[in-house]
């Protein structure tokens, strides 16, 4: 499982979810993860986005 830390650049589009809660944000490829109001956090990948040929 892919996982990223708060200013970080996102490896790969899709779902993420800060450890410890339930709440899930829609990151994308090349961005950067924002700041949180609770400091530096780590997100693991749920979802990968999928595209179509």
């Amino acid at each position: 499982m892919k996982s990223v830390k708060t200013g970080q650049t996102v490896p790969a589009s899709g779902q993420y979810r800060p450890v410890g809660s339930n709440y899930e944000y829609t990151f994308v490829e090349g961005n950067k993860v924002p700041p949180t109001s609770h400091g530096a956090t780590k997100f693991v990948l749920i979802d990968k986005t999928k595209h179509k040929n």
